[in-house]
């Protein structure tokens, strides 16, 4: 090369801009997926893909089930619940004291009992002539047992109750729903117009009367009660208890405390045709 020529492209390389700018390349398109190959999916649709429609297992059901009638369970014991206490939520407070009083007095009889179980056994493990002992407390079992079984008399504090069936619209049942509350509330012995009232009595209507066990017995309903008065009236008025039921039919209920009730209607012994003392 002749300098001349050297010095010509000298020249042209120092007129040469000293950046170049190139044009940037455009990105390669996603390959599209022809007939035999489809498309590569997203993220997002793989996971919707993955939830939807659901696979679900036999064991996965099964639980479901359990839950689902473990649940409704649940609600159903909540309404019931709900239900029982819509009675005491409309209840006036003194109607409430007198429940909670009800329910301590009963605490404490079982208590009472609980506690005379104990002496008895503590005095047979140390009576020095535990035969004597035993022979005294068999007797007063008999007692007991007699004045449960209606074969002997009783006496003690309690309360009378007159039913003035005015309208004639007191029923068998209703005179059952008072003897049974009493006996819930601590009655050790009654009668109602001179008929023993005992484990096994039964009540049915008998035309405009009642019939106890079989005795027809007229208005007014006359019962003797023997038992703790304190715990026998309450058990009587608590809301929606067998006065308000009588009261509600027009029945007239009088109800009188007193510190000596004489219970003198009495049962013949029977004796059991198959039943014997199994004790040698």
């Amino acid at each position: 090369m002749s300098n001349e020529e050297a010095t010509r492209e000298n020249r042209l390389r120092e007129e040469l801009p000293d950046e170049v700018h190139t044009v940037p390349e455009e990105a390669p398109e996603a390959p599209e997926g022809d007939g035999d190959r489809p498309a590569e999916l997203t993220g997002r649709q793989r996971l919707v893909k993955g939830l939807w429609p659901p696979r679900v297992s036999r064991a996965q059901l099964i639980v479901a089930v359990l839950l689902f009638g473990l649940g409704f369970g649940l609600a159903v014991q909540v309404a019931s619940n709900s239900d029982g206490d819509s009675a005491l939520r409309g209840a006036r407070q003194e109607d409430l004291v007198r429940i909670l009083d009800e329910l301590d007095d009963r605490t404490q009889r079982l208590e009472d009992e609980k506690q005379g179980l104990e002496k008895q056994r503590d005095e047979l493990e140390n009576s020095s002539d535990q035969a004597e002992e035993a022979r005294r407390q068999t007797v007063e079992k008999e007692r007991q047992l007699g004045i449960l079984a209606g074969t002997v008399a009783a006496e003690g504090p309690g309360i009378r109750i007159t039913i003035d069936d005015t309208k004639g619209t007191v029923e068998a049942d209703m005179l059952l729903d008072a003897i049974q509350e009493l006996r819930a509330a601590g009655a050790e012995a009654m009668q109602v117009n001179g008929v023993r009232i005992v484990a096994g009595t039964y009540l049915s209507d008998a035309g405009n009367a009642v019939s106890v066990d079989g005795n027809k017995i007229n208005a007014p309903y006359r019962f003797k009660v023997i038992g703790k008065p304190q715990d026998l009236e309450p058990a009587l008025n608590i809301p929606g208890g067998v006065v308000q039921t009588l009261e509600k039919e027009q029945a007239i209920v009088t109800i009188e405390r007193s510190d000596k009730i004489v219970v003198d209607a009495l049962r013949a012994a029977k004796r059991p045709d198959y039943a014997r003392s199994s004790s040698r």
